[in-house]
């Protein structure tokens, strides 16, 4: 059998089980550490070497032997914790990350790396234990075979048959509910474990009685990478005799407590559970103890492509719905009552159907949220500050390609609050705080939105540095900007009002990078500061890049997509509230706050449009943290439209986001508010430029008599 196949599962599996492990590692109390989450690291450690060993990974086999032996000494309660041992267990799960990378990646481990660590865990278990360690070439010998009393834990030997080698060597496997061809690949790896005495039993409970000096625990380690936990039983048979009673199906095991706070490991959660209370291990003759009932919602890996392609079928459904609901809305009269009801329940189950998929790619907030805690540890240490973090709305959930994206800026974001925003403890105790800072991450839906923020109890940003520094960077500022502006300063590429430089910030790079990713994501960030109350830093996300709820304008013949969360309000200008400013830019009067105007037509060069502002459509957008006044012809109305790439498809356009198709088969563009701004005002410019340059004086001798236009509301042609 090629085991390859199973490789990308074994790695999928095993990045879960780490990260379940750090973040036990990350909850221990030194003082008094909880057996359960004890029982979790050791069984995620043990589910890796036995897959590890499966699949010929020597080195990271024989760095989980040595750690797992630790943490089953840790969990026995022999060896004490202490902060120092737990960063061990740390680095640890991060050399384990590392060789794993190497294995997935085709390469060999780092042999240096893989030496250190394990004479790092040597050195714990002479002084801790005050046993003669293993060596790294010790441990080369260690391969599946676990019979030996001193590489199983002794609890479980002595209470646990289903954890060790029965006196006979027989073991009854029982396969339940798999297909021809994974029972086929489970028995031909069964037997490469041992000797294959009989099998038996139909395609819903296939029985096997392998004879074998490997564990039963490692057994499954191997085989839940093929079939889930509750596919499989087994259990020793006492001796070799071939009677009915120990012939016939095991019975179901009876319920066990399942920890709370952690999730089991994958393939092994029931023997280990097992190995971890020995004192209410079932006796000899009993099935498995711990198995745990099948659950009730299973679930499949499925590549994130297949998800995208079908995604792509079901936006080319909806596509083509809407073009048998706009053909239907051309018809006359209600000749058809049939064909109309059709359509009617064709888009309600599109739209279903549309939802149903959408909700494949969506992950909870907690993929991400995840990989702070770590960060926040290793940082605050690094600091000498004390910070307690803290995470809300978990459970909210954002399309995995965002969550994917939104982690750099995140990670950015909270070393920012931790380095530049909260004080160290005798600061924080000086001006009446406690000594321990807060970071708080939250996330949660707003509309068709997600908001996530950043928040720290910390000193807040100081208004007179940046603008100082700002200053001194050549930034144009006013003392009358407001605070918001202000607060906006710190996005500019290079700044940073760290006082010196170190390997934490000070660079001025990052914030920049923050603000233009989330903007490539369909986004927008803020800013919301208090002197010495702390800083607030918030993003808003679109849910999904997949499906746009947007606002269809008409401009001449052409149709224009708004992205709905961008559209504030729509109003008619009139001549009272059109300024001319300074440069000739227009501005339109919203209830005393002045907005530019951009004229879809000149941006886009729209033939037979409207050149009036005063007969045209303001509709007030907002992008990039600024509101401006957009001129369309008419408002179509709302819908929500499949989203295109058109750069993947075409090129890239300035001032277009992407594109999508129409009911009627055509295809319209989203537009990017804030570059189609930065597009108007540089053809606004070109324009002026090339009046001016016609309204030069031919002599010098007429030269003072000649004057540059003046571009009014009324001028306002392409």
């Amino acid at each position: 059998m090629d085991l390859s196949d199973f490789y990308a599962t074994f790695f999928e599996e095993a990045d879960e089980l780490l990260a379940d492990m750090e973040g036990h590692l990350l909850a221990l109390d030194p003082e008094a550490p909880d057996p359960e989450q004890l029982n979790a690291i050791f069984r995620a450690a043990h589910s890796i070497k036995g897959g590890a060993g499966t699949f010929g990974f020597d080195i990271l086999q024989r760095t989980t032997h040595i750690f797992e032996n630790l943490l089953d000494h840790t969990r026995q309660g022999e060896l004490a914790l202490r902060a120092e041992i737990i960063d061990t267990f740390l680095e640890t799960k991060d050399m384990l990350n590392d060789q794993l990378d190497a294995y997935r990646n085709g390469t060999a481990p780092d042999a240096e790396a893989y030496e250190r660590i394990c004479q790092t865990l040597q050195k714990i278990a002479e002084e801790e234990l005050g046993r003669q360690p293993e060596t790294a070439s010790d441990t080369a010998q260690q391969t599946l075979d676990t019979s030996a009393p001193d590489k199983v834990p002794q609890a479980a030997a002595d209470n646990d048959p289903c954890l060790t080698e029965s006196e006979a060597g027989l073991l009854l496997v029982t396969l339940v509910e798999l297909d021809d061809k994974d029972r086929d690949l489970l028995v031909e790896e069964l037997s490469q474990l041992g000797e294959v005495v009989e099998r038996r039993g139909s395609d819903q409970r296939h029985e096997v009685v392998l004879r074998s000096s490997v564990n039963a625990e490692d057994i499954e380690a191997v085989m839940c990478f093929i079939a889930s936990a509750d596919q499989i039983q087994i259990r020793a048979l006492a001796e070799p005799q071939n009677t009915p009673a120990e012939t016939s199906p095991a019975p179901e095991p009876g319920p066990t407590a399942t920890p709370t706070n952690s999730p089991p490991a994958i393939g092994t959660a029931t023997i280990a559970k097992a190995a971890s209370e020995p004192k209410t291990a079932a006796t000899p003759t009993s099935p498995r103890p711990g198995k745990a009932a099948p659950r009730e919602n299973s679930s499949i890996r499925v590549s994130v492509d297949k998800v995208d392609q079908i995604i792509n079928l079901v936006g080319e459904l909806i596509i083509t719905q809407s073009m048998l609901d706009q053909t239907v809305s051309e018809m006359e009269g209600n000749s058809h009552p049939g064909l109309l009801s059709g359509m009617s329940l064709l888009q309600r189950n599109a739209r279903d159907l549309q939802e149903a998929v959408m909700s494949v790619r969506m992950v909870p907030m907690d993929y991400v949220f995840s990989r702070f805690p770590r960060l926040v540890r290793d940082l605050a240490g690094k600091l000498g500050k004390q910070i307690e973090l803290v995470t809300e709305g978990e459970s909210t959930e954002l399309d995995k390609s965002l969550t994917e994206r939104i982690i750099d800026p995140l990670t950015h974001l909270v070393r920012n609050s931790l380095d530049h925003g909260i004080e160290l403890p005798d600061a924080r105790t000086a001006v009446g705080k406690p000594a321990t800072g807060r970071l708080t991450l939250s996330a949660q839906h707003q509309g068709g939105n997600i908001l996530i923020e950043v928040m720290d109890d910390g000193a807040g940003l100081n208004r007179e540095r940046i603008l100082a520094k700002a200053g001194e960077s050549g930034l144009n500022v006013s003392d009358a900007m407001s605070d918001e502006e202000v607060w906006q300063l710190i996005f500019a590429p290079g700044f940073s009002t760290a006082a010196e430089i170190s390997d934490v910030s000070g660079r001025g790079v990052g914030m920049d990078v923050v603000k233009r990713n989330i903007q490539a994501m369909g986004g927008h960030v803020e800013i919301l500061s208090r002197p010495g109350q702390g800083t607030t830093t918030r993003i808003v996300l679109p849910l999904t890049l997949a499906i746009l709820d947007g606002m269809s304008v008409k401009v001449g013949a052409e149709m224009f997509i708004l992205p709905l969360s961008a559209v504030i309000e729509s109003m008619q200008p009139t001549r009272q509230d059109l300024y001319t400013m300074a440069g000739d830019d227009l501005m339109l009067r919203v209830r005393e706050e002045y907005l530019p105007v951009v004229a879809l037509h000149e941006a886009l060069e729209v033939a037979n449009a409207c050149h009036q502002p005063t007969e045209s459509i303001a509709v007030i957008v907002q992008g990039e943290g600024r509101r401006y006044a957009l001129l369309v012809d008419d408002l179509v109305g709302q819908q929500q439209v499949v989203v295109k790439n058109l750069e993947t498809n075409y090129r890239r356009v300035p001032g277009v986001a992407a594109a999508t198709i129409l009911g009627d088969g055509s295809v319209a563009l989203i537009l990017d508010i804030a570059d189609l701004h930065r597009l108007h005002q540089r053809k606004r410019r070109d324009a002026c430029s090339a009046l001016t340059d016609s309204a030069r004086p031919l002599s010098p001798q007429s030269s003072h008599t000649t004057q540059a236009p003046t571009i009014t509301a009324e001028d306002m042609t392409p």
